[in-house]
């Protein structure tokens, strides 16, 4: 499969999200260089904001099966990943599978539950894989976790540790809508209190697994120059030597902005890799990487404006 052919694909499933969710542009975006990247997401934004919708329509459009967990404090690692089940039938054990063994998980207000819930994603988006008893189980090679975080209310939850973060290729947030967008949600979605189904919008798959699998491999064949190493690997290590920051990113997230920086690039259409495509995806694979510094929040810095000018005063390669 070659880069028009990725792009015509991703078009495709624009149109399919498109449908039923309005705006959300960038988000769409976000998600498609990761879907591509075989990366997993966390989205942090206020209540409403399509999250799960955008979610249940990508998995629909690519045709992938689609799970959901809302996680609550009082969730347990056995209901995420499944337990053993003694069968008095049969005088055997038998594993009764948890929603993790889905193609595309939607793990809501994933820091509502506590840290040992919380890991029990860990061996899963790292390697697709889950023990249960000492047991391995193979998650499919296209699974994909879209984590929601809330950013208003902060009470009963529990903040994701560092390791669990890096988990993610990208943090995005989240914003409300401009008023015209709003004005056509209202319009579109203000007929009933419920949420509609994707199917309910005329969302079809419009990718087939195999199609998405070799898009996938093709896209790790797009070029990276030399020069956009360098410049990926000055930003990251940037990041490092910042008053600003009391933790930098690691080399980890330098292999994962190429890789994201890849996919961007194929999903454009191109087969090589230019500085605008780092630039455009370095704030969101890195803004849950690094730390503030104690003194910078006292200033009343940002994650964000720190990294952000880190980007704009690295030099990018001509």
């Amino acid at each position: 499969m070659n880069v028009n052919d990725i792009k015509a694909l991703a078009d495709r499933i624009r149109g399919e999200v498109r449908k039923a969710v309005v705006g959300q542009d960038t988000t769409v975006d976000i998600l498609l260089t990761a879907i591509f990247s075989s990366g997993h997401v966390l989205l942090e934004g206020p209540p409403g904001t399509a999250k799960t919708l955008l979610a249940q329509c990508f998995a629909r459009s690519i045709s992938l099966g689609f799970g959901r967990i809302q996680f609550t404090p009082d969730l347990m690692p056995g209901d995420v990943l499944g337990t053993n089940l003694f069968n008095f039938q049969t005088n055997e054990f038998a594993l009764t599978k948890g929603p993790i063994f889905t193609d595309l998980l939607l793990a809501d207000e994933i820091n509502r539950t506590p840290p040992k819930t919380q890991a029990a994603l860990l061996e899963a988006m790292q390697e697709r894989k889950v023990t249960i008893d000492g047991d391995s189980y193979r998650l499919n090679d296209r699974f994909t976790v879209i984590a929601t975080q809330n950013p208003i209310e902060q009470q009963g939850t529990y903040p994701l540790p560092e390791a669990q973060l890096d988990r993610f290729l990208f943090k995005h947030t989240l914003d409300y809508p401009s008023r015209e967008e709003e004005i056509a949600i209202v319009g579109q979605h203000g007929t009933r209190t419920g949420m509609k189904t994707p199917a309910a919008f005329g969302i079809e798959a419009v990718v087939s697994a195999e199609e998405l699998t070799e898009a996938v491999s093709s896209v790790s064949e797009a070029r990276l120059q030399d020069d956009i190493i360098s410049y990926i690997v000055d930003i990251i290590r940037a990041t490092r030597t910042s008053p600003a920051l009391e933790t930098g990113a690691s080399p980890r997230a330098a292999a994962a902005l190429a890789t994201a920086a890849r996919a961007r690039a194929a999903l454009d259409g191109r087969d090589f890799v230019i500085p605008d495509d780092v630039k455009l995806l370095a704030l969101p694979a890195l803004r849950h990487r690094v730390l503030l510094s104690p003194a910078a929040e006292i200033e009343g810095k940002t994650t964000d404006e720190t990294l952000s000018a880190i980007i704009e005063q690295t030099a990018a390669p001509r």
